[in-house]
């Protein structure tokens, strides 16, 4: 099993949001990098935070896991969506997405201040500057520390 962040804007698609609907498709990754781990390393099953981003307190707000293979993201052949994408072809598509199913919605929220003061999460990727990919991996050392501070 592999471990995840994946974030969205709350006034976009809220934790709460996945909660209502229990399985969504992540659409409209636009970036190669977070394309890539969802198409080449994202696993059924694998556990993955989510993280409330671009608010007035962001941070890991909710647990969610992978409930499909990856498949062609529809929104990029609709010129009516949001994330149309005229360069991508039905039949070689360029972008994907896989479907998260709600786990959890943590009782308060981790917040990236109080996760960028723990020498334990030093190393990771999310508090790394520079770093804005809506999907990346999280070590086992990390989501097992982050899960006991979420009890």
């Amino acid at each position: 099993m592999q471990y995840w962040l994946i974030k969205s804007e709350p006034d976009a698609f809220s934790i709460d949001d996945l909660q209502a609907a229990n399985v969504e498709p992540w659409d409209g990754i636009r970036n190669y990098q977070a394309r890539n781990f969802m198409r080449d390393q994202m696993k059924v099953g694998d556990q993955v935070f989510f993280y409330h981003s671009s608010c007035a307190a962001p941070g890991i707000v909710g647990i969610c896991e992978v409930a499909s293979e990856p498949y062609p993201d529809p929104t990029a052949f609709d010129p009516e969506a949001n994330y149309y994408d005229p360069k991508s072809d039905p039949d070689k598509p360029k972008w994907i997405l896989v479907d998260m199913k709600f786990v959890k919605k943590l009782e308060q929220v981790i917040s990236l201040a109080e996760l960028k003061t723990m020498p334990e999460l030093a190393e990771m990727r999310l508090l790394k500057k520079g770093n804005r990919l809506s999907i990346m991996p999280v070590e086992k050392s990390e989501w097992e520390f982050i899960m006991g501070i979420a009890g």
